[in-house]
């Protein structure tokens, strides 16, 4: 049954709204999933207490893109690259080797995972090979209690039908068979549509997959300027937005942009385009540098996301630190290159919370609902230990949240104010229950696919 009204307690309240501010020792009252009040001294008869003493209080964390599948086979591509391995073993080999409960388990744990580590939200990019994939695949998200952006992709059983020069466009009556069966009617889920764009396929396919979006009213998130495809597999100059730059609009999210020219980002800057960097793995597989100086220099900030959990974790606060830092870095080489000294950061502690929070849930459309503790938005909060031997003392919750916690500090969630972590433990039964399954699955997966590690 769930509980009407719940008032967290007492906490250190960085609320990430210019409004409000940060508050010390303050309550957040939250009625029927809806933060109504934020403030001192706050009184409700038939609240569930939530005791925030010691705990820092935070907008829950927002992953703009992760391929929420690929969980049960965590390990497997620590060692891999972009154009090498991922693209043959993963999206040539073990994508048209899932079942539809694979799908499932892999997005339940991965999930799980979202929520023990303090993210409330996240796009999941799917790569459904049937319509009951799919279903199963938003049933993990429903089980788990995850708010999420269902993203239906390409099917992962012919990567040279779906990846390559591509005339196939997305299976429009399965995508619209899901929404209304399992999404429309679903407040804590909505739909993506995961494009291809003229990196991957033809030019009229990469138009009617944007039009498809936007008549089902779908946000439209593309990997694009990874690597140097298409121009190492095809030739030429690199093509930027191409045929679609004329289509850009804030229902547009760019996965990666890493070889984006600084003109093409201002360009999409300005029409409202998001772009979601996933710098550790960007980093690693050769996507190139991280779009996130770009974006910044054209007025805009990036969303943080996880990308492959078959390589990193799904931790969120990873992503928030090693963005950050290697942006510095950067910086702080053209400053040194310049013959002068470094006298202050580009990027701040608060800049990478809010481009985990706030600016996750704009590049997704949910910034009217999430990303900051607002009254009148949904309570996806999050609570943080503060007076830990690893965090103590928190002069800056901010920078404490940043640097000094990691997910085992992380001791409540609430997703639209139902709590699914508390003490530091989710409560979901299914973390045990469908355990044994989710492990075999993977095992499968890998032996099945021929992997050697």
């Amino acid at each position: 049954m769930r509980m009407t009204q719940r008032l967290i307690r007492n906490g250190t309240i960085v609320s990430l709204d210019p409004d409000i501010g940060q508050l010390t020792e303050g309550d957040v009252l939250i009625d029927d999933g809806e933060i109504v009040e934020i403030g001192h001294g706050l009184t409700a008869s038939n609240a569930e207490e939530i005791d925030a003493t010691g705990q820092i209080v935070l907008p829950g964390f927002v992953d703009s893109h992760i391929h929420l599948a690929q969980t049960q086979v965590r390990g497997i591509a620590g060692d891999w690259s972009l154009m090498g391995e991922y693209f043959d073993h993963m999206l040539g080999n073990m994508t048209g080797l899932y079942q539809p409960e694979d799908m499932y388990l892999g997005g339940l744990f991965g999930a799980l995972e979202k929520l023990y580590t303090g993210t409330t939200t996240a796009l999941d990019w799917s790569y459904p090979n049937s319509l009951e994939h799919g279903e199963r695949a938003v049933d993990a998200l429903q089980d788990a209690g995850l708010r999420a952006v269902y993203t239906y992709g390409p099917p992962g059983d012919d990567s040279a039908k779906w990846w390559y020069e591509s005339d196939v466009g997305l299976p429009e009556q399965n995508i619209r068979e899901l929404y209304t069966e399992k999404i429309r009617d679903d407040d804590l889920l909505s739909l993506a549509l995961g494009l291809r764009g003229p990196d991957f396929c033809v030019d009229e396919t990469a138009r009617n997959d944007l039009e498809l979006a936007r008549e089902l009213e779908a946000l439209a998130t593309i990997h694009m300027g990874a690597a140097l495809w298409p121009s190492s597999v095809y030739g030429g100059d690199y093509r930027g937005f191409g045929c679609m730059e004329d289509m850009l609009g804030p229902d547009v999210n760019v996965a990666h942009g890493n070889h984006f020219s600084q003109e093409d980002i201002d360009h999409a800057v300005e029409q409202g385009v998001s772009f979601s960097a996933t710098p550790e793995v960007e980093m690693q597989m050769g996507h190139g540098i991280p779009v996130t100086g770009k974006v910044t220099n054209a007025g805009g900030r990036p969303a943080w996301g996880v990308d492959v959990c078959s390589n990193i974790s799904g931790d969120m606060s990873s992503q928030m630190r090693i963005g950050m830092q290697v942006q510095r870095m950067f910086d702080n080489q053209e400053i040194l290159e310049g013959d002068e000294e470094v006298t202050e950061v580009s990027i701040t502690c608060r800049d990478t919370l809010e481009m985990a929070t706030i600016e996750g849930a704009r590049a997704l459309g949910l910034e009217d609902e999430i990303g900051t503790l607002t009254p009148g938005k949904r309570a996806d909060i999050i609570t943080i230990e503060q007076n830990d031997f690893l965090t103590a003392p928190s002069h800056s919750p901010i920078q404490t949240a940043v640097f000094q916690s990691d997910p085992s500090h992380i001791d409540t969630v609430l997703v639209d104010g139902e709590v699914v972590k508390r003490n530091g433990e989710l409560t979901n039964p299914l973390v045990d229950e469908e355990f044994d399954r989710f492990v075999e699955s993977g095992r499968r997966l890998v032996d099945e696919a021929g992997l050697e590690l």
